[in-house]
């Protein structure tokens, strides 16, 4: 049907007074974007929003963040100083931007050196090869470890993964329960925890046993140093 509506909506168009003057010698179909709402995915909206909202309130001189959404990097650097770092470093010019090349499992930084960190919807998909990275069971929990290891005193870590019954979607992803990364991260303090429900909406505070047995929420939270 969208091909059909293609076809006809090209013929209407180079029948319209001016259409017929126009090269049509490139087409470019897009189709199925007539859609009543603008769509989005829920985990990545409203964890990018969420985690920006407190970088803006804390305005840190200099944020790292850790392999997350690329426009949320790019975003922050209207906010503070950003480093970013991945395995696939990102090659883009912007001020107030630095690429840094580096693994999750072995972050380029002393320990407690740096103070706004975040890492969004990363963790769950280490030690599953999907990236190329190696396997490993335990990727997760050792990602939670060098991100711990890292953070300053008195510094933030904005943190987010698919929370929910735990569970190994290989090799997609993992999904927690909001418990046991608490375990994960045992040595920092939870400030605050968000979630984006299953139903897609977002709760800005929430009862992370309400998240337990979730099927696939998505658990953002908010870590200090003491």
């Amino acid at each position: 049907m969208e091909h059909q509506k293609y076809v006809q909506d090209w013929q209407t168009f180079t029948s319209l007074p001016g259409g017929q003057l126009l090269p049509t010698g490139d087409p470019w179909p897009c189709l199925g974007d007539d859609t009543p709402t603008t769509s989005f995915d829920a985990h990545y909206f409203y964890q990018d929003i969420w985690a920006a909202r407190h970088i803006a309130a804390a305005k840190p001189l200099r944020h790292v963040d850790v392999g997350s959404r690329v426009d949320y990097v790019g975003f922050l650097t209207a906010i503070t100083s950003v480093v970013f770092v991945d395995i696939r470093p990102l090659l883009a010019e912007l001020d107030n931007y630095e690429s840094v090349a580096g693994s999750i499992l072995d972050l380029p930084f002393d320990d407690m050196s740096v103070g706004s960190l975040s890492c969004l919807h990363v963790a769950e998909h280490i030690g599953l090869g999907r990236y190329g990275d190696p396997l490993d069971p335990l990727g997760t929990k050792k990602a939670a470890a060098e991100l711990s290891r890292v953070l300053a005193v008195g510094g933030d870590l904005y943190f987010s993964l698919p929370v929910g019954a735990s569970r190994v979607c290989f090799n997609a992803h993992r999904i927690h329960a909001p418990g046991l990364i608490l375990e994960y991260f045992s040595g920092l303090k939870l400030v605050s925890f968000a979630a984006v429900s299953d139903s897609g909406r977002f709760h800005p505070t929430a009862d992370l046993s309400d998240y337990e047995s979730a099927t696939y929420s998505c658990g953002l939270f908010h870590f200090q140093r003491p």
